[in-house]
């Protein structure tokens, strides 16, 4: 029905003074929230994980990892089923089978079965991300897309934050099992207003490129140097962010610190800053360039992290709110800028970056716990460290582009 609807409706693209313009854009926000708060929700309940089933941190860290590696493996095919049947109906069934699982969990006594339900659970999650960010550029007009991506994006952030701060602090103050039930509540709630409230798809067209096309287009950009090291961009910035939340529960948990879990999900509203990071780098991107920017950032986000080497509260508060506004200012711009030096199949490029993002978050997770292991808290900023020559390599290799450009 989708792709039928496309003859009559072809001009007929959503602008801000339509009313199902803010109906598609709050549908898509509300469904990123309920997405990333089921993704990341484990993060505090980690320490409590390594109590309830006695396994070790670096364990507990993959009822985060499995989820995403799932996730990835969901986010390729989905993305290429909704180029050739819709989006609309691939979103809402994929949010409704991610959040089934959920409603399992608080029945779960053994730390094994979690790991398979979080799997399943993160396999469908890749259904709204696959299609989100296709479904703003084709029903939307074109020069609001940038705000219809920027408020995607942002609740991204709200989603992860949310998640995480309302699990920690009811577990504190009720049990892990209440905490989980009412987060049940809420998804479905957010699932039917998803359902109810999100247009119909009217200017979508079927792919007709075989889908071994597709994927030769997407692999033909890991022979482009620049758009590679942008892609180990992707996982270095995540697997060094997602070791600081991974661990930071156990780190403000144990001396000096000994901070309650309700307390510790508290830190996760840094996230605030995130939420505005994309935007500023968006204004900012006007006047400097995206390589400057991307820079930029990763000394912000060192800067952020290094703060939280000192025994102070609230010098660690600070610290994590800097590194929040590094990481998403960076984040951003290295997604603009490998659309921007993708010379063909821009899609397939953008798809390698997202996949090499999570890449950095199912690793960050448990590759680290090594690190956490072996030197502490020490090793978990030192990993940082690793972004440094990455974001040097890739203003080398922007330069040296445009000097053979300019040759030519």
């Amino acid at each position: 029905m989708e792709a039928y609807a496309v003859h009559f409706n072809r001009q007929e693209r959503l602008t801000p003074k339509d009313r199902q313009f803010w109906l598609a854009i709050a549908a898509l926000g509300l469904g990123s929230i309920l997405t990333f708060a089921n993704l990341y929700f484990v993060h505090p309940l980690m320490p409590d994980f390594v109590e309830r089933f006695n396994i070790t941190p670096t364990v507990a860290s993959l009822s985060l990892s499995v989820a995403v590696i799932a996730l990835i493996v969901g986010l390729l095919f989905f993305g290429f089923y909704s180029d050739r049947y819709g989006r609309t109906t691939l979103m809402k069934v994929t949010m409704l089978l991610s959040v089934i699982p959920l409603f399992l969990i608080p029945f779960v006594e053994s730390f094994w079965l979690l790991l398979v339900i979080r799997t399943v659970q993160g396999f469908f999650m890749a259904g709204l991300p696959a299609a989100a960010i296709a479904y703003i550029g084709e029903e939307i007009e074109h020069k609001s897309i940038g705000l219809g991506i920027t408020i995607y994006i942002a609740c991204n952030a709200i989603g992860g934050m949310g998640g995480r701060v309302l699990i920690g602090v009811l577990t504190d103050i009720t049990s892990m099992q209440i905490a989980i039930w009412t987060l049940c509540g809420i998804s479905l709630l957010i699932l039917l207003i998803f359902v109810f409230w999100l247009p119909k798809s009217r200017n979508f067209e079927p792919s007709q490129l075989q889908i071994k096309e597709d994927i030769t287009g997407m692999l033909v950009h890991l022979k482009d140097p620049v758009l590679v090291n942008a892609f180990f961009m992707g996982i270095a910035l995540q697997l060094a962010f997602t070791g600081v939340w991974t661990y930071l529960p156990f780190y403000l948990g144990a001396e000096p610190f000994s901070l309650s879990m309700k307390e510790i999900s508290l830190m996760y509203l840094a996230y605030t800053l995130g939420v505005v990071g994309s935007p500023i780098a968006g204004k900012l991107v006007q006047t400097f360039s995206h390589r400057t920017l991307i820079i930029s950032g990763v000394v912000i986000l060192i800067a952020g992290d290094l703060m939280t080497l000192f025994s102070s509260i609230p010098m660690i508060v600070i610290g994590l709110c800097v590194l929040c506004l590094g990481f998403f200012i960076t984040h951003s711009m290295a997604a603009a800028y490998v659309n921007m030096q993708a010379r063909h199949h821009k899609g397939g490029a953008s798809s390698l970056y997202l996949v090499s993002y999570y890449i950095g978050v199912a690793s960050g997770g448990t590759a680290t716990g090594l690190l956490w292991t072996s030197f502490g808290w020490g090793g978990i900023v030192a990993l940082t460290v690793l972004l440094i020559p990455i974001s040097i390599k890739i203003m080398i290799d922007y330069q040296k582009r445009i000097k053979t450009i300019s040759r030519i």
